[in-house]
């Protein structure tokens, strides 16, 4: 009996090793990964997506995901041109063009895109200035994702987007933009109400050599003042009264030589 057992259990055990080494072999890749496989340590080919066939033991396969990936870049401590201290924080987007380049080129493409994601950019905010950063961020998106994507071409990765996130300033920062802000606003508003008074002169102006071109004209525009001044029910009501009527006046009044 003992016998027995031993014959079966040599027989099946082989089968099931077997078997499962066949089912281990089949390996399924969905449209969006590739496989790279090696031969013996050596790169042989890459597969998928679809039914994949790994020799076991043999051959080896590194699964790789090529959609686009989003990368958070934490607060970085970036002092600008003109020495001010910010915290600024990112989100990159990166896929892997080439999955033989990915996996043979860096041991980590992940962590090495991060790396390099947090040092570019520390070095291109720290070339320019505190109002370029607040102002120009699409400019800086794209210095940034320019040198990103050159950078990462050797390892077969392709950076489509970097958006900065946030630029944190300290309390005194804040405080002296406020102030730079509303000076600003009131020179702005000087310069408004300087051009104001310009055009009303000049209006003003215009309106005069009308008005002395015909003397009736300046006499209904005193009798326009007046009507407006009764309107008013004031208690005091100073009557203009036109320069040459009051010369006229004194000529009348002046005694004659005569007498």
């Amino acid at each position: 009996m003992l016998s027995n057992l031993q014959s079966i259990g040599a027989i099946v055990l082989p089968i099931a090793i077997v078997l499962g080494l066949i089912v281990y072999s089949f390996r399924t890749l969905r449209e969006y990964e590739r496989g790279v496989v090696f031969l013996l340590g050596r790169f042989w080919k890459l597969k998928g997506p679809g039914l994949v066939i790994v020799v076991p033991v043999i051959q080896q396969m590194v699964r790789v995901d090529l959609r686009t990936r989003v990368l958070d870049v934490p607060p970085q401590d970036v002092i600008s041109r003109d020495n001010v201290s910010v915290k600024v924080n990112a989100v990159v987007y990166f896929r892997v063009m080439d999955a033989e380049r990915a996996i043979i080129q860096v041991e980590d493409f992940n962590m090495a895109t991060s790396q390099l994601a947090q040092t570019t950019l520390r070095s291109i905010l720290g070339q320019h200035e505190l109002d370029q950063m607040l102002a120009e961020r699409e400019k800086l998106n794209d210095e940034i994702r320019a040198l990103l994507d050159d950078q990462t071409d050797a390892w077969g990765i392709k950076v489509s987007n970097v958006e900065l996130k946030h630029v944190d300033l300290n309390d005194s920062m804040v405080r002296a933009i406020a102030k730079q802000a509303e000076a600003e606003r009131i020179r702005r508003a000087k310069i408004i109400d300087a051009e104001g008074e310009l055009q009303a002169s000049q209006k003003l102006f215009e309106a005069g050599e009308v008005l002395a071109q015909q003397p009736f004209a300046m006499q209904l525009r005193y009798l326009g003042t007046l009507q407006n001044i009764a309107g008013e029910r004031s208690s005091t009501i100073v009557f203009p009264l036109p320069v040459d009527l009051l010369g006229s006046l004194r000529g009348t009044a002046k005694p004659s030589p005569a007498e």
